[in-house]
């Protein structure tokens, strides 16, 4: 084994200078190549484990997507290693199941809080304190859904650890998770998926940004959590139509 690089992150395998500030964050490394289609001059920069990172340019504004793996520990890294070498802002583009019966397939969610029922952000901070999407980031997202005409809702979204405990699972806490699952439901949370509050945690702590925006792909609340693969290309644009509003907010006067 050769040495180990100090100016290179250990995870996703990046340097100072390989992203922009401004980073797109899909789960699957296999959604990375379709992201950076929408960007100009967009290449490989790295690919280790579930970290498959792409930066190019959009509208002249450097701009990465780097996948996080599936759930909050891998984007715990992802994010605190993409914050050490100069990355500041980051949007989630995601793929959710609705809670909800009026948001429906294809629909976006952009995410403004996430329920903290996972594991990762307990060994952070306590749970009494909120996973939260950036201002700003939330409304550009809203301001880009709007624009493209795309039919999106805003509000909480349900993080998790565990995807199959939806349901008839047979499993030991199913009447409790049944339980909670109808608490989500009353609460008016609109979507579950596995990463949010780990993005959001960490980037507070860390005084960066972050949002999330969401394609709905399954209907969880009829416990069919993956229907369809709809709405990914709406999240997309969206996403980077979102950069180009934060750019032009962060640029000087």
């Amino acid at each position: 084994m050769g040495d180990i690089d100090p100016n290179v992150q250990y995870h996703v395998h990046l340097k100072k200078g390989d992203v922009g500030r401004y980073v797109l964050l899909p789960g699957d490394p296999g959604r990375v190549p379709r992201i950076a289609s929408f960007f100009d001059e967009a290449r490989e920069i790295a690919f280790n484990r579930e970290y498959r990172t792409y930066t190019g340019t959009v509208d002249g504004i450097k701009i990465s997507c780097t996948s996080t793996g599936i759930g909050c520990p891998s984007t715990a890294i992802a994010v605190e290693e993409l914050i050490n070498v100069g990355a500041d802002t980051f949007i989630r583009i995601g793929t959710a199941g609705s809670l909800q019966e009026h948001v429906g397939l294809g629909d976006l969610c952009i995410t403004t809080g996430s329920v903290r029922e996972e594991g990762t952000t307990r060994q952070y901070v306590p749970l009494s304190y909120p996973a939260v999407a950036d201002i700003d980031v939330v409304s550009s997202l809203r301001e880009a859904a709007r624009k493209l005409g795309h039919k999106h809702h805003c509000g909480i979204n349900h993080c998790k650890d565990a995807f199959f405990i939806e349901g008839d699972c047979g499993l030991p806490l199913e009447d409790e998770n049944r339980s909670k699952w109808k608490a989500w439901y009353r609460s008016n949370v609109l979507s579950t998926s596995m990463e949010s509050a780990a993005l959001f945690v960490v980037s507070t702590i860390k005084r960066v940004r972050a949002g999330e925006v969401l394609a709905i792909i399954g209907l969880t609340y009829k416990d069919t959590p993956i229907v369809a693969k709809l709405g990914v290309d709406e999240a997309i644009k969206t996403a980077i139509e979102a950069v180009k509003i934060l750019d032009r907010i962060d640029k000087p006067a």
